[in-house]
């Protein structure tokens, strides 16, 4: 069953519109797969991934709060410096951050879905934000699903102490012709989350700012092992 709950999100029972799709009908122990998009989309761009999710999950696709256009948003404003480093808007980023932690656990209660079955997962920026989730607020998610995205220098002040991450699980994959993120991002997040006690599955495809058929296939791969 597919449903628009943005009703719902600006009634106040939920803090961030999204798209929903329900576990398979019987399912005993169902997860929750929460997607965030990447900048300039919306909710529904990573909702047409839900076919593909293991249908022992419940699917819900968020909308950023930031609009930059018509059906475009973002989950924070970043421009470039005149040295090439890019830099963020951080109170946007962080109340993105806490809009979307708060979603999550609206979610989780709703669905009746306990944070040890919930993974947050994201194309780009949705990438950045699900990883700054996990790593600030892990006891919401037992994992993260991570696509094409960088990890954020002004997070890093916020990360949990280890012993918090213990059993997380992370996965990371970049494409080694990515222009816009290049995979040197993605092996920076290996490079930082080896030194934590979580599980990370990292993969590179040849490939540029997108998600293949390949690189989808291994990530359901994931998802269907975190969820035997």
């Amino acid at each position: 069953m597919i449903e628009n709950n943005s009703k719902a999100a600006a009634s106040g029972a939920v803090p961030l519109s999204f798209l929903k799709q329900d576990a398979a009908p019987g399912t005993a122990s169902p997860w929750l797969l929460v997607l965030l998009h990447g900048v300039g989309s919306n909710e529904e761009d990573l909702f047409g991934l839900a076919s593909h999710v293991p249908p022992n999950f419940h699917v819900l696709s968020l909308r950023a709060p930031n609009v930059m256009g018509h059906g475009s948003y973002a989950w924070f404003q970043f421009g470039v410096s005149p040295q090439g480093q890019r830099v963020i808007h951080q109170a946007q980023e962080a109340a993105s951050r806490r809009l979307v932690a708060d979603t999550l656990a609206t979610l989780s209660r709703q669905f009746g879905v306990p944070p040890e079955r919930v993974v947050i997962g994201g194309f780009s920026q949705g990438g950045i934000m699900s990883l700054s989730l996990l790593l600030t607020q892990p006891e919401l998610v037992h994992g993260a699903m991570v696509l094409h995205s960088r990890l954020l220098d002004e997070v890093l002040p916020f990360v949990a102490p280890g012993a918090q991450l213990q059993g997380k699980q992370l996965w990371v994959s970049g494409g080694n012709r990515d222009q816009v993120l290049p995979i040197v991002h993605s092996r920076s997040i290996r490079e930082h989350v080896q030194k934590l006690p979580l599980t990370l599955r990292y993969t590179e495809f040849p490939s540029a700012h997108e998600i293949t058929p390949d690189e989808l296939t291994a990530a359901m791969q994931w998802l269907r092992q975190l969820a035997a």
